[in-house]
């Protein structure tokens, strides 16, 4: 899904390009190499290890110009790596809790219980520049795996690749709701926690064909109770680390449907970004309509990849 807020059902639904203004020199090695890896990947079964390489060596990977990251390279024609690829934060340090005092928020995309209550998810809520469906159902694959089990498999990882490295960690919610929660009060659970950094996970439902993750990054809003000018730029650079690690660690490429190859994508529509007054981003990790992105949402090894590169990102982001 790209988290419309308009869309109340589970129908695939295609995102527009939205207001992007923004361009990553820094990542478009990282969108090639990731590119050339896409389009070698095919769908693994659950039993299978992910079919994804670790970027060569000395490839730009962070949002930041000058970061690079290092892994075993792969030459073509040869076997890819089945584990994940190392982290950055591995190494001689890897006895540190460089997250310790860090509170980070993870925001599980939707909610398995929406599809039961949809008059409650349907409520407007107020977003400052206008007023939205509280929540939606998210989409989901062609067989049935939906958005909400994606999120909440994928979120219980990253809160422990997180909490290892001696982050606080706090959910908007945790299998504790009956729907929801709405998306002003997401928002809100991460302003009163005095979050350092905010991730709101998600997955797509656009059309066949269309393939990759992009991380959505708040506009410059100021219009009712939505005021972003002080966190478009923290949350810009949160978006960018975690782009980049994700292709590291995912093998993934940026979305060839929004973003320009880029991985991100500005957008004002978002309550959850509207609202929050602490350094937040989404991260659509892929679409579920499309089979050979299903078929890698669907796989355990890939959805702890997933969760490493976001982790690494955070990580990246908090401690420099």
């Amino acid at each position: 899904m790209s988290y419309d807020e308009n869309e109340p059902s589970a129908r695939p639904r295609r995102i527009g390009r939205g207001n992007l203004t923004i361009a990553i020199a820094a990542l478009v090695p990282t969108a090639l190499a990731g590119w050339l890896v896409w389009q070698t990947m095919s769908g693994p079964d659950e039993n299978e290890p992910p079919k994804v390489l670790p970027l060569p060596s000395g490839q730009t990977t962070a949002g930041k110009p000058g970061a690079t990251a290092s892994g075993p390279a792969s030459s073509p024609g040869t076997s890819p790596s089945t584990s994940p690829a190392k982290s950055p934060s591995a190494g001689k340090n890897s006895g540190a809790r460089p997250l310790a005092g860090k509170v980070v928020v993870v925001d599980p995309g939707h909610n398995p219980g929406n599809f039961k209550h949809t008059s409650e998810i349907n409520k407007l809520v107020d977003i400052g520049t206008n007023r939205k469906e509280c929540d939606t159902t998210g989409t989901a694959t062609a067989d049935g795996y939906t958005e909400a089990e994606f999120t909440r498999d994928v979120s219980q990882r990253l809160r422990t690749l997180l909490e290892k490295q001696g982050a606080t960690v706090t959910f908007t919610h945790d299998n504790d709701r009956a729907f929801g929660p709405c998306v002003d009060e997401r928002a809100r659970i991460g302003n009163k926690a005095g979050a350092d950094a905010i991730i709101s996970i998600h997955a797509d439902g656009a059309a066949v064909g269309d393939r990759g993750f992009h991380v959505i990054l708040p506009a410059l809003v100021k219009a009712g109770a939505a005021d972003t000018t002080k966190i478009v730029g923290p949350s810009r650079e949160l978006g960018e680390r975690i782009a980049g690690r994700f292709v590291y660690s995912t093998g993934s490429a940026p979305s060839n449907y929004v973003g320009d190859g880029t991985g991100l994508d500005v957008r004002k529509d978002l309550g959850g970004l509207n609202l929050s007054t602490v350094p937040k981003v989404f991260i659509e990790c892929g679409n579920m309509r499309d089979p050979l992105d299903a078929a890698l949402l669907k796989n355990s090894a890939w959805r702890q990849q997933a969760a490493q590169g976001m982790a690494d990102g955070i990580t990246g982001y908090l401690v420099g």
